[in-house]
């Protein structure tokens, strides 16, 4: 038999036919067709290889090399290209422990391993063993370090150089490390650096300490002492500079896959902050975190998209300072894909590609069965091309071990390639007769695993023969399995698998389903703690396919009922329902609905369970100074709700505060913060606890941390708003803010208080000591200027320098009126100067005119107008509103000399005076002066009304201006039909003493707008507008309803808008035997209803109106109850009983018809009565004009309604009827925006239930009610 590792070198033809069998068996044997016996042969496989060493001692020096194969292989070592021992079965190891006799150093070099038998040899990469003298310090370094403060230092460590860098460790006394921060810290060289130097890093036991992996030791370096001593000279800042690296710009060389830290120390005053930015890109995009207070910039496994420029930025308030950093990242080979274990058949083309990459470009060198290719006899099969292998024509005796090397400066990788050429007859491995079942519109793959060498041809035919490959759908794999996409019913039936040039085949069958498809399946559920959530799983399935449903949470399956977890229910239509859910039912929820053996279709959502989040734990305080200290906790869960903050509260007391404190927040810290940097107050006690904050809430508070207390000393700060609230002339009386007890920062708090006067700068300061505020000093003098200062003090110190302020000692009235009052007129505005007073013996506030109307310019406040239609009284009610317009005060605050009065009345003559005043009160009044204003146009009429004698003519009444301004010339009347032309306008000029005018020939059936306008010699004002027309001759109503009662017949109707009242009688004659015609009183037809009373129940009456001996109106109707029948001689018909009942019912009917008459005439008060509640309600709206009212009733009746007293208790007994009421001439009332302000005059201004109710041409009579009444008895003809 050929020995296959000298294939290449000495055999060249074809190897005995058991190596063929052999092979073919191994082939089969992967296959999984046969079981090889272990006495059959195997290529060497490598199990264990060596790793490079780094050796301290003997032990340090253990290399293991194994490999398995048939026979077994044997195991040789090279160490430096050199034959190393001898050669070992299945298993070689080189450990120095058991060759004491040798040196250690001897075994320092690079090692190979081979691993060899008959089929072939597999081979090792090279590794190196280096030795290395154990490490120690033969002195340990004494430093004493000697600097100021805010100076910067570093201490240096300088451990013993190996080839593997140290670790090292800064530590104090009892090995405790020495605190490390943004200001204290180690760098990457193992020096300590100090940005800057305080007092508290004084020390003597700065101890350097470095550990030695490999070696398995830890050495003392340094021992160093540092003082800092205080500085000289003050010292508020230090520009920023980098302690390390040095210079600008540091060239850093990285490989792939290695861990890369770039390192920015700086030194300043304040500590400076690093930044760190990517100059040609984002560092976002990068692998890069920020370490050790920002001042590293830390690749974990580099790659080569961090490539590139870096830049770090120093800064603090006084500058900053920059480093920049080229970062070059190079690799050695790496694999880009590993090969497998080929097998091809005689005759076939070999390609073996060795896919590598790594910067520089790796060098591709090949090897079989570890001799180099160089040095295997040449062959013309085989050709190298870059990095890939080709044989071509291969043959059985081409099988090997091939070896592919990559190589370049920063290291080299090897892999071993198994090659086997084989030859055998073909045949189908997969079974006959199988049936694949598939869903509709999927892929299936039907197998036809075939196996021979060289590889057989497979065609697959349909079961009518038609080849399957012509359907697009189909792909055939070279292992003989077909696949068929996107599946449809008429895909169903049989196919044949057949081997080409060989009568061999198998048959699979194929069916089709609809596919099960989830309509509902489970959402992503976010549920608040306690709630119910519920999961859907709504499906379809195909008929012939029996589905079953299974939940699973993660990979668990969820098995119903659950005994253990009876918050999980799963409803008929496969709905999973969680009740009151917890925070362990967070996770990914999945619906399975199986339809075996076709396959299962699957859905899946997530219940995330939201809550408040947990307190936070480990609440501690550390780097505590003397004033302040750093915060920190460890976050509690956020179930599943981000933290947006923390909320740090405090328990703060003062030392020499005996009561409890309470629980204060101290401040909110954003939710990815982690400690917090607390600024103390002194001589306080405290403790802080942490509260988490997301969405849905706060957590509870952590636990408190304990308690720490902060020593005493001066106060910070002094008491605010210092000041003077001096209230008494010749007292001085000082006082402030007062200080928390927080502030004191000490034993024996109090305040100095200094004062003395401002106008001696030169004078010395007085001062005295105060518990509290006020503090007050007497014989100051009257508002003496003086300055004042308060300083906290307590058993420490004082505090700070205090600001001066100026105060003033108490006030008094000032003593002078304001001089020189001149004033400038300008129509209804005066503009008034004054000069500024002087002697004020305060703070001047500002300035009192004191303005009275001494009456109009002619010397009287109006003219005599003729007759008019207001009363003495009221006139005396429109002059009182006026009346704060003649007397009143306007205030000017401030210092200002010159105001301007606005509002005054034209036409008239004023007086002013002037004072100053203070806190304390006014000065005497200047000396009146007097001044006119000039006369100007009247404002409009006060009110218009309107008579309306026939249908054609009204008469206008008018009332003069409340503000005449001057001396009324005339009046001017106009009036115009609606829709009238502009153009057509007629203007009635009427003497100033005339108040009415009679416009004739009106149309009946148009409304007019009528104004007048006053006029005087400085012109005419503006014009009072009413709208209004003429009254036409009323009717008796026809539109009557009439609603029946035992006794009566209630009768109501819509009074006719603009239709005088007109009186009528209802004729009505009983039915029955007897019956006669009889007629109520008269009606008004604008009262709108009528009760027709004193009738017989349940009898048919007959009733009707007469209009101009004309039947008007008639209807038949018929009384409630039953027919009125006689009744025998009994007790009721006694004489004397019928006597006493009829006297009471006539004394009730006499009290019901006063009642009602007061009712029915109650609304119908005096104009004057009205006219003085318009006028006193106008007083109270000082900005409204008065509403006219216009009566044609006699003053003898306003004066009875005043003095008649009710009988009953809502109003009085009504007058005697107004003329108007039935009679031709109205009066109408409007408002001045042209409406009717009240009704008829003589009319109620609202009727009562039972009364006559009042209508207008623009306010018809509302509805009456369908109650009973008596009024109609009491209205009389005219």
């Amino acid at each position: 038999m050929c020995a296959l590792q000298r294939l290449w070198m000495g055999c060249r033809g074809r190897c005995p036919p058991v190596l063929s069998l052999l092979l073919a068996l191994y082939f089969l044997f992967a296959q999984g067709a046969i079981t090889i016996p272990n006495h059959l042969q195997k290529l060497p496989n490598l199990m264990e290889v060596p790793k490079s060493v780094t050796a301290f001692f003997r032990e340090d020096v253990v290399l293991t090399c194994s490999a398995t194969g048939s026979p077994t292989p044997l195991i040789r070592w090279l160490k430096d290209g050199v034959q190393f021992g001898s050669e070992m079965s299945g298993s070689g190891k080189i450990n120095a422990s058991e060759e004491e006799a040798v040196e250690l150093q001897s075994y320092a070099g690079v090692y190979q391993c081979f691993a060899s038998n008959d089929l072939g040899t597999a081979m090792t990469q090279t590794v190196e063993v280096i030795v290395e003298p154990y490490p120690f310090v033969g002195k340990e370094n004494r430093l004493e370090k000697t600097a100021y403060e805010s100076e910067s230092l570093i201490l240096t460590c300088n451990p013993p150089k190996r080839l593997t860098p140290p670790h090292i460790y800064w530590m104090g006394s009892r090995m405790r490390y020495i605190h490390q921060n943004d200001r204290v810290m180690a760098g990457l060289d193992g020096n300590l650096y100090f940005a800057n130097l305080i007092s508290s890093d004084s020390r003597s036991d700065y101890n350097c300490f470095a550990q030695y992996t490999a070696a398995r030791t830890i050495i003392p370096v340094t021992e160093a002492s540092l003082t800092v001593q205080p500085s000289n000279e003050v010292v508020r800042g230090r520009k920023p500079d980098l302690l390390q690296p040095h210079g600008s710009h540091t060239a850093v060389q990285a490989l792939r896959g290695r861990s890369v830290t770039l390192e920015c120390i700086p030194k300043g005053l304040p500590t400076p902050r690093v930044e760190w930015q990517k100059t040609d890109g984002d560092l976002k995009t990068t692998s890069a975190s920020l370490d050790s207070f920002d001042r590293w910039l830390y690749f974990n496994s580099i790659t080569e998209d961090d490539d590139g420029e870096y830049r770090c930025r120093a800064h603090n308030d006084h500058g900053n300072a920059t480093h920049s950093f080229t970062v070059t990242v190079e690799a050695a080979p790496y694999w880009v894909k590993e090969f497998s274990d080929m097998m091809y058949a005689p005759g076939e083309t070999v390609r073996l590609d060795c896919l590598v990459k790594g910067n520089p470009e790796p060098v591709i060198t090949w090897r079989i069965n570890g001799e180099p290719l160089t040095a295997v006899d040449e062959d013309p099969r085989r050709s190298v091309a870059g990095s890939t292998l080709i044989l071509r024509d291969v043959v059985v005796s081409d099988t090997a071990i091939y070896q592919c090397e990559a190589t370049n400066v920063h290291g080299s990788i090897l892999q071993n390639i198994n090659l086997f050429v084989v030859e055998l007859p073909p045949q189908i491995l997969s079974s006959d007769g199988i049936v694949y079942k598939v869903f509709e519109g999927e892929q299936v793959n039907m197998d036809c695993e075939s196996f021979g060498a060289p590889r057989p041809q497979i065609t697959w035919l349909r079961e009518d023969a038609i080849s399957l490959l012509l359907d697009n759908r189909v792909s055939l794999f070279t292992n003989g399995t077909v696949q068929l996409v996107n599946v449809t019913h008429e895909d169903r039936g049989a196919y044949i698998c057949s081997v080409d040039n060989a009568n061999i085949s198998i048959t699979a069958n194929l069916e089709v389903y609809n596919r099960t498809v989830i309509h509902k399946g489970p959402q992503d559920v976010n549920v608040h703690l306690g709630q119910t959530a519920y999961l859907d799983c709504s499906f379809y399935k195909d008929s012939r396919l029996r589905a079953k449903v299974q939940w699973k949470k993660g990979e668990q399956d969820l098995n119903f009922p659950m005994p253990n977890k009876s918050r999980y229910n799963l409803h008929r239509n496969h709905t999973l329902q969680v009740k009151k859910v917890q925070q362990n039912d967070t996770g990914r929820f999945s619906c399975e609905v199986r339809t075996d053996p076709v396959g299962q279709v699957t859905a899946t959502g997530s219940i995330t369970v939201l809550a408040p989040p947990d307190p936070p734990t480990s609440v501690s305080l550390s780097s505590i100074e003397d004033y302040s200290a750093t915060l920190s906790w460890i976050p509690g869960s956020s179930h599943n709700s981000p933290i947006t903050e923390f909320i740090v509260e405090a328990e703060e007391k003062p030392q020499m505060d005996s009561g409890a404190a309470a629980w204060t927040k101290w401040t909110t810290v954003p939710g990815d913060f982690r400690l917090f940097q607390l600024s103390l107050q002194p001589f306080c006690w405290y403790r802080f606890r942490v509260a988490a904050v997301n969405e849905l809430g706060q957590s509870k508070a952590s636990e408190p941390t304990k308690l720490h207390s902060t020593p005493a000393a001066a106060p910070r700060s002094n008491p605010t708003n210092v000041r003077s609230n001096s209230t008494e002339p010749g007292v001085l009386l000082i006082t402030w803010d007062e200080m928390e007890k927080r502030l004191h920062n000490g034993q024996d708090f109090q305040y100095r208080v200094y004062w003395r006067e401002a106008d001696s700068r030169n004078a010395e300061w007085n001062w005295a000591y105060a518990k509290s505020p006020p503090f007050t000093v007497n014989d100051t003098g009257t508002f003496t200027p003086f300055e004042i200062k308060v300083q906290a003090v307590n058993a420490i110190d004082s505090g700070p320098a205090p600001e001066a302020k100026t105060g003033h000692s108490g006030e008094d009235k000032p003593e002078e009126p304001p001089t020189g009052v001149a004033f400038s007129v300008m129509n209804s505005t005066v503009r008034v100067t004054w000069n500024e007073a002087q002697n004020v013996r305060g703070h001047l506030l500002g300035y009192k005119l004191y303005i009275r109307r001494l009456g109009s310019s002619s010397g009287r406040d109006r003219r005599s107008l003729g007759k008019h239609h207001h009363t003495a009284e009221r006139h005396q009610l429109e002059q009182h509103k006026l009346a704060n317009r003649n007397n009143w005060v306007e205030v000017v605050h401030g210092s200002k000399t010159t105001t301007d009065v606005t509002g005054l009345r034209l036409f008239s003559q004023y007086e002013l005076e002037l004072t100053a005043f203070n806190s304390k009160g006014e000065s005497p009044r200047s000396s009146p002066v007097r001044f006119n204003t000039p006369e100007g146009a009247p404002g409009p009429p006060a009110s218009l009304t309107f008579e309306s004698p026939t249908e054609t003519s009204l008469i206008l009444h008018w009332s003069p201006p409340h503000e005449v301004n001057g001396e009324l010339q005339s009046y001017k009347v106009q009036y115009q039909q609606e829709g009238g032309s502009q153009m057509e306008i007629p203007i009635i000029n009427v003497f100033f003493n005339v108040n009415q005018f009679e416009l004739m020939n009106l149309d009946p059936s148009s409304f007019y707008l009528f104004k007048v306008i006053a006029c005087t010699a400085a012109g005419c004002g503006p014009p009072i507008t009413r709208r209004g027309a003429t009254l036409m001759e009323g009717a008796p109503p026809t539109n009557i309803t009439v609603v029946s009662s035992v006794t009566s017949f209630n009768l109501s109707w819509v009074p006719e808008d603009r239709h005088r009242n007109h009186g009528f009688h209802i004729h009505y004659l009983r039915k029955s035997a007897g019956g006669q015609w009889e007629k109520s009183e008269l009606i008004n037809s604008t009262q709108g209803f009528y009760s027709l009373t004193g009738l017989q129940p349940g009898t048919e009456y007959s009733l009707r109106i007469l209009h101009d001996n004309n039947t008007h109106w008639q209807e038949m109707l018929r009384t409630v109850g039953p027919v009125p029948s006689e009744m025998p001689g009994r007790f009721a018909t006694q004489g004397w009983l019928i006597g006493l009942i009829s006297a009471i019912v006539l004394l009730i009917l006499i009290l019901l018809i006063l009642c009602l008459i007061k009712r029915s005439r109650g609304g119908k008060y005096a104009v004057k009565d009205k006219e003085k509640k318009e006028i006193d309600f106008d007083l109270q709206n000082k900005d409204e004009t008065f509403g006219e009212y216009r009566s044609l009733e006699s003053d003898g009746d306003e004066k009875r309604s005043d003095s008649q007293q009710s009988l009953c208790d809502d109003s009085k007994l009504g007058s005697e009827d107004s003329l108007a009421e039935y009679g031709d001439s109205v009066d109408i009332q409007f408002n001045e925006d042209g409406s009717f302000i009240g009704q008829y005059s003589g009319r109620s201004a609202a009727a009562p239930h039972g009364s006559s109710g009042p209508a207008s041409p623009l306010n018809p009579a509302p509805p009456p009610p369908f109650a009973p009444s008596m009024s109609g008895i009491l209205n009389r003809p005219s």
